[in-house]
Order: structure tokens, then sequence, then C-alpha cells
């Protein structure tokens, strides 16, 4: 047995909670599934279910930090209307330096497809993918 046959949940740590959440349901579009406790904080956490039976954990906690890397990546089937959609919602598409990304923010993938990215509030990096 190994842990390859469970199901993972991503979870990401934030200083605050209602900023952040405020940023995963009004700009991602996210609807929690259920709120619940950050260790001692009532509330602290939000679940917001996924494709497929996956599940976001957006929580706060006192060591939250930024990462430069991917925290979570959705695999979408049209990669140009959710960027859109982000867009209109006041996501800001990250750039970075020498990876060919159009003035969208939307660049080809390592190994094919295209990828953009976006930052939450903490500045914890993610990902949307396509394989076209």
């Amino acid at each position: 047995m190994t842990l390859g046959e469970y199901p993972v949940r991503a979870s990401i740590g934030v200083t605050d909670i209602e900023r952040s959440a405020s940023f995963y349901e009004k700009v991602l579009g996210l609807v929690p599934a259920s709120i619940g406790p950050s260790a001692d904080i009532e509330g602290g956490a939000r679940f917001y279910a996924c494709g497929r039976g996956t599940m976001l954990n957006v929580f706060e906690t006192p060591t939250a930090g930024s990462t430069r890397s991917t925290v979570a990546t959705w695999y979408v089937d049209d990669l140009d209307a959710i960027v859109a959609a982000l867009a209109e919602a006041g996501a800001e598409l990250i750039r970075y330096e020498g990876f060919g990304q159009d003035d969208r923010g939307i660049g080809p993938r390592a190994g094919g497809g295209r990828i953009a990215w976006v930052e939450d509030p903490d500045g914890n990096t993610l990902a949307i993918e396509t394989d076209d």
C-alpha cells in the first residue's frame, strides 16, 4: 500500500483568511464547501470543492509565508477563457522573464501545452494549465 492509492488535498497557508477568502471566492470563483477552524482560529479555514472530487484547503496560520514556486495547479480545457475570466475578475497574471508569455500572461509549458500563473494576496503562486 502506498500514498499514491489515496486522494490528496492541496492546502495553502495564508496570513488573513478573510482577505484570502475574498480572493479565492470573488476572483477565482471558488465556492466554499465548508468553513472550519484552523488551530485556534474559529472560521480560519475554507474548503473549496474542485473538479473530480478534489479539494483545496485555504487556512490561516501565523506561520504562513509566500513561496516562489507553484503551490496548486488547475488543469483546464479552455485556458484562454479561464484567463479572460480571471482578468475580468481582477486577477493579475504573473509574467516571468524569458518564459515567452503573451500579453495575457499565457506561455508555453515545459513538455508541451500552455500555462498561466496568478498569485493570491500572500504571494502564493497558483497555476492554470492546458494540454493544447
